[in-house]
């Protein structure tokens, strides 16, 4: 089986796509020191479950025929504070939350750089507010 072990954001204007994702999800990020513009990203602590990326500058106008993201999930505490994070960090709400009878709630976003990005309230989470 084939799992996720990498995610690659791919950003027009990297510093505001940084500035973003550090407001609206508290992610941190260091310069790669190699070659190319590329950032690591790191998720959360190597304890937790998770994946960490790479951020990097979009190689060619956003018209179709470029890297546009895979659609990463990303867990949340409050899917509702990830939603007013994310507007007030410039990014918007492409499908408003909804409910995963089971799992959750989920809501998906478009970052400031055109990627459309999801994240998860896990139904545990939900049961203990």
């Amino acid at each position: 089986m084939a799992r996720v072990v990498h995610f690659e954001i791919h950003a027009d204007d990297p510093e505001r796509a940084i500035d973003f994702y550090e407001s609206a999800l508290g992610w941190e990020f260091a310069k790669w020191d190699g070659p190319g513009e590329h950032w690591l990203i790191k998720t959360g602590s190597q304890d937790e479950p998770g994946i960490n990326g790479g951020l990097m500058r979009r190689q060619g106008p956003l018209s179709g025929d470029e890297v546009n993201a895979f659609v990463c999930t990303v867990q949340v505490e409050s899917i509702e504070d990830t939603v007013s994070k994310v507007e007030e960090s410039g990014g918007t709400v492409s499908i408003p939350k909804f409910s995963v009878p089971g799992v959750g709630w989920i809501a998906y976003f478009e970052d400031t750089e055109g990627n459309t990005f999801g994240a998860l309230e896990p139904l545990e989470q939900t049961e203990a507010h």
